[in-house]
């Protein structure tokens, strides 16, 4: 493995583990997302990727996509009343804040109504900018069906 493409893939991580956790709703959960994507990288031929950046976003959005696929076939209820983890950067109490303030807890309880097509497309184009161009294959719909 080159080394020069571990030390891009640990500088994207934390963009990779929001991009998961949004979707997945699970701090463990989302950190299994990314540790799948960096097993994929590993087994990808660098030279092959033209942008690594939008190589990781797409693998860890469908590795997440496939996970919330996944509890909805097993039908995983949970016994309690289940909310998502809270985000707390202990480093740094005012990006604390600000992503406290952000993404709440409440707009993660909301993400757990859509289906995880619609919570994929709603995370990657509102709170990543991706356009429903590009959302659409990930979900295996049409880019006007994805918005």
């Amino acid at each position: 493995m080159d080394h020069g493409l571990a030390e891009r893939f640990e500088r994207e991580r934390p963009r990779l583990r929001a991009v998961a956790y949004r979707l997945l709703g699970s701090l463990t959960d989302a950190e299994d997302a990314v540790q799948e994507t960096w097993l994929r990288l590993a087994r990808t031929d660098p030279a092959a990727v033209d942008n690594l950046d939008a190589w990781l976003t797409t693998v860890v959005a469908r590795v997440s996509l496939n996970a919330l696929r996944s509890r909805a076939a097993r039908r995983e209820d949970p016994l309690d009343v289940r909310l998502p983890d809270p985000v707390v950067d202990a480093d740094d109490p005012a990006h604390a804040a600000v992503l406290a303030d952000s993404v709440g807890l409440a707009l993660l309880v909301v993400l757990d109504t859509l289906s995880p097509a619609e919570r994929l497309a709603f995370v990657l184009h509102d709170m990543f900018g991706v356009p429903f161009d590009e959302i659409g294959p990930l979900v295996d719909r049409s880019p006007a069906a994805a918005r």
